[in-house]
């Protein structure tokens, strides 16, 4: 998916990170971070914290998988977004 508009703060081949279970395995994104040391993203599962299932994808990758986080691309730095279940409306928190 290509957009018209990119409404991230990091561009579309900036790195972020994920997990193998939504690379690989399908999950759906269910917890979204904007770290604020760095700025960058996670884009999670919620099923591990395992540093081994850790991957690094690109921002526009991360929109390809799920682009129900365009929805959250304001999300300030230092706060998460979560959700129950894919298509559930997303909360927000301090990080």
């Amino acid at each position: 998916m290509l957009m018209d508009k990119w409404n991230f703060d990091q561009s579309p081949n900036t790195a972020a990170i994920t997990t193998k279970q939504v690379l690989e395995e399908g999950y759906p994104i269910l917890k979204v971070v904007h770290y604020e040391d760095d700025h960058s993203w996670g884009f999670f599962c919620g099923t591990t914290n395992n540093t081994e299932d850790g991957r690094v994808i690109s921002m526009q990758e991360a929109l390809n998988i799920d682009s129900s986080i365009n929805d959250i691309s304001d999300l300030s730095p230092g706060m998460e977004a979560y959700r129950e279940l894919k298509d559930s409306v997303w909360k927000i928190q301090k990080a």
